[in-house]
């Protein structure tokens, strides 16, 4: 029991008044002299002892009264909580793409806020975590407006950071409930080891248990005047037979066809487009199940923008058939005939076996990669190590050691490595080594090796600059000295690192994911790009280089759908984002792995269950009641109690 008021507890020393009347202002017996009657004797000690009994009687009621009384202005309470301290509420509502669908009662999303809405207390106070906003210490009144305009979003927040978010709420917030509220999609019982006392789960369980979803798109060129559109769908549940699905260029109608698919299984479909330099294209399955925003995917094809790649040295012709025409803008020039204006204007440059590098290239070359340039550098048989060794010293990325004669071959391929990342079905063993006569130590700064010796010393490795990439082959190239150039490895090695060198825009990125996008444009010093459609428009992070402008995305967008990439009016590229594949997972925790809190579906019952626990329940009506009881009880000793 608690008091409101404990101050006014003190004045229970008063009762101490009434006892001490009672003890030393007792009323005293006059002796009378009676004749020696015995039965007389006994009536008169009768009296006298019955008197006595009345006066402790009243004194008792007395105390009884004044020590009600006393307790009731104190306004005693039960409640696991002070009176004076304000319950706060903190409630995680996840309003990701998974909860927009439809549970027992409704949409998940929808109801739990309704719930809310019906169920909070006026006296409270609360704080609302979202997938993408936090609203801090709110009335009630606050709180509805807020949840009359929550909506699902792309953008996800892991379960542990919301829990280490309401921990950190917690120490601020001594009385505070936390509620998690949420389906629990892809989220593991570990995940809530860490979460803070007086934690209540409520899991929104969808009605649906089947799903069909387009996993991903993906071209291919067979030739002819058409293009092979290829999708995956991927269906969890039972198997569905006779599923729509049309293919779109923007709001156009292309094709579409019906096709049936076994239970979770992945079905590729495929659909045939003419061959076009831009396509905006929209996939579209029309079935009805637990997830309505994954049925639509989104893809661009743009017209081709070829990497600019320009060889000083000696004539490569394996770079001549590897640079082709369609992807590639191939040049190739001498040290005597080299145009320097040249250089600047290039994706990549690789220095193909030049005995000495002069100081003037040393310094367009540095120039080069500082402004997002990639540089690959071939050494000569008979190079000069001082000039070699300059470059290295201004690039800032290791030395050149010293040539070494033996024979070596090339046996390690990196498969982990970007630039021979997904190039290879699988690994490949005891393949016909490469070999080489002649190549050179270095020491390179945080390179990493693509490709290596037998004695595990790397043959062509890469350094990261801030803005550029710089690759180094160990060894000359020339069929003097290396049979490299007929390996099969020479072909994805170099037109990937021509690739790289530009980011082509890909066919879709993902929302929320780190997406990095080359524009082939050059701007001005205040010129920016932007990307936008029809409903929003945001200026992305972006980083001038070279000749091209390096797009990165994370937080936007927010809404799947096609993009154009503007410098003003200037449409540079269309783009394509789709929603992540995680949010079609029908992957839950179950409600067994939560905590013995937990309520299944209900947001009401757990609000009520709080509300019912954090309840003050006041006594003072009945230390009142207990007053006027001893208050009857006096009068009634005082009228028929009669000594």
């Amino acid at each position: 029991m608690q008091f409101k008021h404990p101050e006014i507890l003190y004045f229970l020393v008063l009762l101490l008044i009434p006892i001490i009347v009672h003890l030393f202002q007792l009323q005293r017996f006059v002796k009378v002299p009676f004749t020696n009657v015995a039965f007389l004797k006994k009536l008169a000690l009768q009296t006298r002892k019955s008197s006595r009994i009345k006066k402790w009687l009243i004194l008792a009621t007395r105390l009884l009264l004044f020590s009600a009384l006393i307790i009731a202005f104190a306004q005693p309470y039960f409640s696991n909580h002070k009176s004076d301290q304000q319950q706060h509420f903190l409630i995680y509502l996840d309003n990701s793409l998974s909860t927009n669908t439809d549970g027992e009662k409704g949409n998940l999303l929808q109801v739990a806020s309704q719930e809310i809405l019906e169920n909070i207390s006026e006296k409270a106070t609360y704080s609302l975590i979202t997938n993408d906003e936090f609203h801090k210490n709110k009335t009630a009144s606050d709180l509805k407006d807020i949840l009359l305009k929550v909506k699902n979003t792309a953008k996800k927040t892991e379960l542990k950071d919301v829990l280490l978010k309401i921990s950190t709420e917690n120490k601020t917030n001594i009385l505070s409930e936390n509620i998690i509220i949420s389906d629990f999609q892809n989220v593991k019982k570990e995940d809530l080891l860490s979460s803070p006392k007086n934690t209540s789960f409520v899991k929104l369980n969808p009605q649906q248990k089947s799903n069909l979803s387009i996993d991903s798109v993906f071209i291919s060129d067979n030739g002819t005047t058409n293009f092979q559109v290829n999708i995956l769908v991927k269906n969890q549940g039972i198997f569905k037979k006779n599923v729509p699905i049309a293919i779109y260029n923007k709001e156009k109608l292309i094709n579409k066809q019906l096709f049936s698919i076994e239970e979770n299984k992945t079905q590729k479909v495929v659909f045939s487009i003419l061959k076009t330099t831009d396509f905006s294209g929209k996939i579209e399955l029309n079935f009805k199940d637990t997830y309505t925003f994954d049925n639509s995917f989104y893809f661009a094809i743009n017209s081709n923008t070829k990497t600019a790649v320009l060889n000083i040295g000696e004539p490569a012709g394996f770079l001549n058939r590897i640079y082709t025409k369609e992807a590639f803008d191939f040049t190739s020039s001498t040290i005597k005939n080299l145009k320097y204006n040249l250089i600047q204007k290039q994706h990549l440059i690789v220095l193909n076996e030049i005995d000495n590098i002069p100081e003037n290239l040393i310094a367009s070359l540095i120039e080069f990669t500082k402004n997002g340039g990639n540089l690959v550098v071939i050494p000569s048989r008979d190079l000069t190590i001082s000039s070699y060794s300059s470059l290295f010293n201004k690039l800032k990325i290791g030395k050149l050691l010293s040539k070494k004669t033996d024979s070596l071959k090339i046996t390690t391929i990196n498969y982990k490595h970007p630039i021979l990342k997904n190039v290879f079905e699988k690994i490949v063993q005891n393949f016909q080594y490469p070999f080489v006569k002649t190549a050179y130590n270095t020491q390179l700064l945080n390179a990493s090796t693509v490709v290596s010796f037998e004695n595990k010393q790397g043959f062509i490795q890469q350094v990261n600059l801030t803005n550029s990439a710089i690759y180094w082959v160990a060894a000359p190239l020339s069929k003097e000295n290396s049979n490299f150039i007929n390996s099969p490895l020479v072909v994805p090695v170099f037109y990937n690192i021509g690739k790289y060198s530009l980011q082509l825009s890909k066919l879709y990125y993902t929302i929320g994911e780190p997406s990095v996008i080359d524009i082939n444009k050059q701007l001005g010093k205040d010129e920016i790009v932007t990307i936008s459609n029809n409903q929003t428009s945001f200026i992305p992070l972006q980083q001038t280089l070279q000749n091209s402008v390096k797009i990165t995305t994370t937080d936007q967008p927010l809404v799947a759908g096609f993009y154009q990439i503007k410098q003003e009016a200037s449409i540079l590229k269309n783009s394509a984002f789709n929603y992540p594949k995680k949010e079609s997972l029908l992957n839950f925790l179950d409600s067994e792995n939560l905590n013995s809190k937990t309520t299944a579906n209900s947001v009401k019952n757990t609000l009520n269950n709080i509300n019912s626990e954090n309840k003050i329940q006041w006594l003072w009506k009945w230390f009142l009641a207990l007053a006027i009881v001893s208050l009857l009880i006096e009068i009634l000793i005082l009228k028929f109690f009669k000594p």
